[in-house]
């Protein structure tokens, strides 16, 4: 679905741009039975509040890390429900719930767009041109790294069976993003039309061709932030996991589900779900494996030289001198025009922070089970053993792939250079931000001393990224199949995690949850709780932390903490009449990504986990799910849409979400729904499909 121009097949892109263009719960019981309900959700009539954009600036973190909970919470969320996806229909607004619409075809949707707007089209951080891989491959076949990534696209493309006249003009991808940008274009874009395409509709020439689509490089922050590129890689790692989960055949692009690694060795048979959707897989994979040569390689951080350093790998040990990702790094760049690389990197902030360290953790974590090749974990799907095995990605030596450690050999494979980045970042988060004698993570480090702050939100969210990192260590599934039970590996790193994520909710559940049922923003170390009133971000970040030990231990005390506040947030924080949350105090009503992302998740773990089911001995109607459905829909109508083009969080939308061109129409909104395509959102020239922060007034 998400490449909708494709199954109009258009194929002209041309060969000889290659050079130029391409580098220019368990509770299962009741599921069926309440699986109707998700038919159910409709938003309530028509709103006189004003949702306004509070500024335009792109915050890369909050951006990526709301996108990819909007992933989570669409597609396959709906699928979960029993929706079979073939009867979604973009160009069918609202239907056939409105429900099923926002979380299948919106909310999946616009995360796909704003990722590839990040890592394709906006220019916004260093061109894969200058990656670490790329120029290794260079320095080795004596090309230029130019040439060289233009024939690794086609090796790609090969791969997956895509037509390499038919790979995306005037690209930028990008190896590591900056972390804030204005995200107006900043020439006219080019809607022209290229071909036709179904029922009166043309495919415009930005579509394929995305020189038109580059954000001001003079209004970018050019500072490297664990969080905007850990966020990025967490968009990036998802989808390509999705992407290149399964196989397909050459002769009718149909899906099929992996037997062996090897399947791939039947001519008809290639890598990737589609054509399409695998060369996507590939690009984003290509793009993450650079990434992570790069961060390895050059960003963890000695605060005894006070030098930046390369990564001390699966060996690494905190208490022999630390060694971390720090907060920003300033980037003077090389000067070039087009591809764009690194002149100089100086650390600007050297602290470590707990959202930094996490928003690396969940990522790497998920990439693990993407190449992972132990052969001591039985549950790795073998159609991606088959993208790792050689062709068209190195796998990793022998050495790196047993229960030993002591035995490791120096390796840039995609396997090894993330495990070396995931294991070193997972001990500073314990060397760093776990005080183990309070059993809690506190909020920074200056690389002398901890800090004595918990901050809610991040602790909570903390905890869910350790979930990912104990399932993909001990070999569970991740991606979207990170509910899934399986027999583990059982890892030392592994029961750490459990560990720590227990004792953390333990002390969440004994010290911060006041009488009202909402939790507290903070807590400080030998002073106690914070005292300031509850605001909603610190729910939302206890929601899915507790859910997440819910989930790890499979502890029901996790989960009737979780439906606590959940449902005192419903009660005291929910606005009916303003369809949105009170997010400080009784009339503010302010969202950045990061909340809005955040919302996203805790209607998902809502629906999925802490929904009224048999045996629940109270039952509050804020948790039936039918309740939970309207609210994920008035929520999504009213902030993120908002309920006028020039109002809500989503500042434009694509074609993948029904706005469709059709000559001679002038509107910019061909859907008639309220959000403009990009060439007609806010600004000159447009705006591409991101979020910006709002507030709702009345």
């Amino acid at each position: 679905m998400s490449k909708s121009w494709k199954k109009s097949g258009v194929s002209a892109i041309l060969a000889a741009s290659l050079a130029t263009g391409i580098i220019g719960c368990s509770q299962e019981e009741t599921l069926k039975q309440e699986g109707a309900d998700a038919k159910q959700g409709v938003a309530t009539g028509t709103t006189e509040q004003n949702v306004s954009v509070i500024d335009y600036t792109f915050d890369t973190a909050g951006n990526m890390l709301a996108y990819a909970e909007f992933e989570l919470s669409g597609e396959p969320m709906v699928e979960g429900l029993g929706l079979d996806l073939d009867v979604l229909d973009v160009t069918k607004l609202d239907q056939p719930t409105k429900f099923d619409y926002t979380a299948g075809v919106e909310s999946y949707e616009y995360s796909e767009e704003a990722m590839y707007e990040v890592v394709e089209k906006s220019g916004l951080g260093l061109h894969l041109v200058k990656g670490p891989t790329i120029n290794k491959l260079a320095k080795e076949s004596g090309k230029s790294a130019n040439e060289v990534l233009a024939n690794r696209f086609i090796q790609l493309a090969e791969s997956v069976g895509y037509p390499q006249e038919e790979i995306f003009q005037n690209m930028y991808p990008t190896f590591i993003e900056y972390q804030s940008a204005d995200p107006h274009y900043i020439q006219p874009v080019d809607t022209s039309k290229f071909t036709d395409g179904e029922n009166g509709a043309y495919i415009p020439k930005y579509q394929l061709d995305y020189a038109s689509l580059r954000w001001d490089r003079n209004k970018m922050d050019k500072i490297l932030t664990p969080s905007a590129y850990g966020a990025t890689f967490l968009k990036q790692a998802l989808w390509a996991g999705d992407f290149l989960g399964g196989m397909h055949t050459v002769d009718t692009d149909e899906e099929l589900e992996a037997q062996n690694a090897t399947d791939d060795k039947d001519p008809n048979i290639v890598l990737g779900v589609s054509s399409a959707d695998g060369m996507q897989g590939m690009i984003l994979t290509e793009e993450i494996w650079n990434k992570l040569n790069f961060i390895r390689n050059h960003l963890f951080y000695n605060p005894t030289s006070g030098k930046l350093e390369a990564a001390k790998g699966s060996g690494y040990d905190p208490s022999e001198g630390l060694s971390y990702l720090p907060h920003a790094i300033k980037v003077t760049e090389d000067g070039e025009a087009d591809f764009i690389g690194a002149k100089t990197l100086e650390v600007t902030d050297a602290r470590s922070l707990l959202q930094d360290q996490w928003l690396m953790l969940w990522p790497a974590a998920e990439f693990y089970g993407t190449t992972d090749q132990r052969s001591a974990n039985p549950n790795t799907n073998p159609a991606f053993r088959a993208v790792f095995d050689g062709a068209p990605f190195p796998d990793a030596p022998a050495q790196n792939l047993d229960q030993e450690a002591g035995n490791d050999i120096a390796s840039d494979d995609p396997f090894t250079v993330n495990r070396d980045v995931l294991l070193q970042v997972f001990r500073n988060l314990e060397a760093m931000h776990w005080n183990a004698k309070e059993g809690i993570f506190v909020s920074e480090h200056d690389g002398k001393e901890q800090g004595d702050y918990l901050d809610t939100f991040q602790a909570g969210y903390t905890m869910e990224a350790l979930r990912m990192f104990q399932r993909a260590i001990d070999g569970l599934p991740v991606g979207y199949a990170n509910g899934d039970d399986a027999k583990g590996l059982s890892t030392k790193e592994g029961q750490l995690a459990i560990e720590m994520i227990r004792k953390q909710a333990d002390f969440m559940m004994e010290n911060m949850i006041g009488t009202d049922g909402l939790i507290a923003n903070g807590w400080t170390v030998g002073k106690g709780k914070e005292a300031s009133t509850p605001e909603f971000k610190a729910q939302l970040g206890a929601i899915r932390g507790l859910t997440a030990a819910f989930l790890a231990t499979k502890d029901e005390k996790y989960r009737d903490a979780a439906r606590t506040i959940y449902t005192a947030v419903d009660e005291k924080l929910w606005d009916p009449a303003m369809k949105a949350y009170k997010t400080k105090g009784n009339d503010t009503f302010q969202y950045d990504a990061f909340t809005a992302g955040a919302v996203s998740g805790v209607f998902r773990s809502a629906i999925n986990s802490l929904r009224n089911v048999n045996g629940d001995q109270n039952k509050p109607e804020a948790l039936d799910r039918k309740t939970i459905i309207s609210r994920y829909v008035d929520f999504y109508d009213q902030v993120i849409d908002g309920p006028s083009l020039d109002q809500g969080m989503q500042a434009s939308e694509f074609w993948d979400t029904g706005d469709v061109y059709i000559e001679g129409d002038q509107t910019g909104n061909t859907d008639q729904d309220n959000v403009p395509q990009i060439q007609a959102g806010h600004g000159e020239y447009g705006i591409a499909p991101v979020l910006v922060p709002v507030e709702v007034k009345k």
